[in-house]
């Protein structure tokens, strides 16, 4: 295969850009929707203790899977010009690496339990490594459909694989109604879109050979690895001192709350990672259409996911009842917490777009220790406080890094701080305004719940948009938004430019 095959049709880059948003917009519709759902109908089948014994494998688990990919999928999709030879190389050791750490993943679930006093939690970490293995043999394929922009098939096989995760899921409760369940989604969930992007690549492995120059690709990878690992501390390690010292019922609170709140977040920000990498890796010479095509992006993410966050959080302990049960009402104060933290966390999750495509990934690994730091710091003065404390001293050390966060990454490329800060500023100071109008308006509302959530949530959404109106760059995102296809253009030169 030649390498020109590797890459997108020549001239389609801007279509790919527009086309690829739409679709993956719409399979995150879905993912949120359907996860969503699992977290309503699981949480009712299922007891706060099995999402607990879940939830303290989930650490290990992100543990030994920063390293299955070592970085080597981003290495695929942002260097220019990668050949076949290079390709084949990064395949194998995803694989080898893969298979190792599963069997680490095996032999450290006995250590895993002891430490949590809970021998359920043998098996099932044990039993996690096939997902590890699934994943390791899929990496390459995905990174070079992404590469080629192949969005559509991305975001059929996302939407499936969600869908059927969910399915399996609930449809082993009437097996086995306990946290096998849950294991047995995540699974499907993992191995079904192995095989559908072995399917839809053109690209076949071959024998492993050596080959020259392949050193630049793995010492990239290993900047991404290195911010993941320190980014695992500070994603996990709350989880892991929950419940250690607070125990399972604690720690399946804190989980239920973070999951229906921040992982949705993350759903939105890191599957547009997929459609912007590849775009601004490839314009990364341009810098007025780099910086053009990163700010038409980022205000739409603000405007979609801030004014949700600022209801849901504002409304809490009536939303968490109504939504996952009564048995989870001590969820709605740490989802509260948490809230803060969301406000930010749309913001500040696509930097990793610019680290990645301007090839900085010593300074995302650099970011991603001060991260850890701080965040471990927050975790450890919140404990004492319980899964509460935790949740708040998390939210506090968000607000704390983001100015220091858009100063680092404005010291090189394009896109300095201020570009950042005059692009989201009306849209975060209006979800901020929202979230205070929302709860000073809640004792007001008397009605069914339904109704008064519907409400909050369409309060929330006017005043983030009435506040983004009186700034030139919110009524600029506003306008963006309105057209039928909002990224269409993304690429577009900017007035005056080449």
């Amino acid at each position: 295969m030649q390498a020109s095959a590797f890459d997108p049709p020549e001239g389609s880059l801007r279509k790919s850009v527009g086309r690829g948003a739409v679709v993956t917009a719409v399979a995150q519709g879905v993912r949120v929707a359907t996860q969503m759902i699992s977290v309503i109908v699981l949480s009712r089948l299922l007891s706060p203790q099995d999402f607990g014994v879940v939830a303290m494998c989930a650490p290990v688990l992100a543990f030994i899977a920063l390293f299955q990919d070592f970085g080597l999928t981003q290495a695929t999709i942002q260097k220019t010009g990668i050949r076949h030879e290079e390709v084949n190389y990064l395949f194998w050791i995803n694989v080898a690496v893969s298979t190792l750490l599963a069997c680490v993943l095996a032999a450290s679930a006995p250590m895993v339990a002891a430490f949590y006093g809970e021998p359920r939690v043998t098996g099932l970490v044990a039993a996690f490594g096939l997902q590890i293995i699934a994943y390791g043999l899929g990496a390459q394929h995905v990174a070079l459909l992404t590469r080629r922009m192949e969005f559509t098939r991305l975001a059929v096989i996302d939407i499936a694989s969600a869908i059927i995760g969910v399915a399996v899921s609930i449809a082993w409760t009437f097996i086995d109604r306990s946290y096998w369940a849950l294991f047995a989604g995540t699974l499907a969930s993992a191995v079904l879109p192995t095989l559908c992007y072995w399917a839809s690549s053109r690209w076949r492995p071959g024998v492993p050979r050596k080959v020259e120059g392949i050193g630049g690709l793995i010492n990239f990878g290993a900047g991404i690895t290195g911010f993941n690992f320190a980014n695992f501390f500070a994603r996990n390690l709350d989880n892991v001192l929950i419940g250690k010292y607070w125990g399972e019922a604690q720690l399946g609170l804190y989980d239920r709350a973070y999951k229906l709140l921040l992982f949705p977040l993350s759903q939105i920000t890191n599957p547009l990672a997929k459609v912007m990498v590849p775009a601004l890796s490839r314009l990364k010479d341009e810098p007025d259409r780099y910086r053009s095509a990163y700010l038409r992006v980022m205000p739409l993410i603000l405007l979609v996911a801030l004014p949700g966050v600022a209801f849901a959080a504002a409304m809490a302990d009536m939303l968490i009842p109504f939504v996952l049960g009564e048995q989870w009402r001590g969820s709605a104060p740490i989802f509260l917490a948490l809230g803060f933290a969301g406000l930010l966390q749309p913001l500040n999750n696509p930097a990793g777009w610019l680290f990645v495509s301007q090839g900085r990934s010593g300074d995302f690994m650099r970011w991603g220790i001060v991260t850890a730091v701080t965040s471990v710091l927050a975790f450890a003065i919140g404990l004492p406080y319980g899964a509460l404390g935790v949740a708040v001293a998390y939210a506090v050390s968000e607000y704390m890094r983001t100015p220091f966060l858009w100063l680092y990454v404005g010291r090189h490329g394009p896109l300095k701080a201020s570009h950042v800060l005059h692009a989201a500023l009306p849209f975060v100071l209006g979800a901020h305004l929202a979230f205070g109008a929302v709860w000073l308006a809640k004792p007001l509302l008397q009605a069914p719940p339904v109704v008064v959530l519907a409400g909050g949530a369409a309060l929330s959404y006017a005043v983030t948009i009435i506040v983004a109106l009186a700034f030139g760059a919110g009524r600029e995102a506003l306008r963006e938004a309105l057209r039928l296809v909002p990224a269409r253009g993304l690429l577009a030169a900017p007035s005056g430019a080449k």
